[in-house]
């Protein structure tokens, strides 16, 4: 992969709340879970009830991105995470990311920045050896039917972990709306909790 290419380095769309300028958080979407689907735009709403500055990042995907190596999406992922966190000039305090966001956990890391995962790729090496060495607060959250959620790995983190019994990639339950509005119910707690933690 050549990082001079145009179409692995585009400006990615923003969208800012503005609260508290020297509290950044910066939401971190999934490949067809935008900003504006329910677990991050409550994101958002806890942060702004909190006095955060929330800066949503929305990917603009490059078309060749499924032929990419695992090596190549984390780096593509990094890269737009890298750029909106860079831009708050040391502000940005906080990453909430679902599911290909979680890409970005090395990042998180190596810039020791506090993150909730929402659905974190755990079946992914690279997610997995990037969330044992995270030393900041961070909080984990998946559904024990998600087939890229790994109990067994999300047991050995030394990380808050939250399980939700039969829900899927997107933390519903599958045919029940009623159930799955209640686990967007405890998901928001979750993230007041942490959010309130933080700081």
């Amino acid at each position: 992969m050549t990082t001079s290419s145009p179409s692995l380095s585009p400006t990615p769309a923003r969208t800012r709340f503005e609260g508290d300028a020297d509290r950044v958080a910066v939401i971190v979407p999934g490949v067809g879970y935008s900003p504006a689907h329910p677990l991050l735009d409550y994101a958002r709403l806890v942060l702004l009830q909190h006095g955060w500055t929330v800066q949503q990042l929305w990917w603009r995907i490059p078309g060749e991105f499924r032929g990419f190596t695992a090596a190549e999406r984390s780096e593509w992922v990094e890269a737009q995470v890298a750029a909106a966190v860079d831009a708050e000039g040391g502000s940005c305090r906080l990453l909430v990311g679902k599911s290909l966001g979680s890409l970005a956990a090395g990042f998180a890391a190596d810039r020791n920045l506090p993150a909730a995962w929402l659905t974190p790729l755990l079946t992914s090496p690279r997610v997995a050896d990037a969330l044992t060495r995270t030393k900041a607060p961070t909080l984990l959250v998946g559904g024990t039917a998600d087939a890229l959620w790994d109990a067994r790995v999300a047991g050995e983190l030394p990380h808050r972990v939250v399980e939700i019994p039969s829900a899927d990639h997107a933390l519903l339950i599958p045919g029940d709306a009623v159930r799955s509005a209640g686990v967007l119910q405890r998901v928001t707690a979750e993230l007041d909790t942490f959010v309130r933690a933080v700081g």
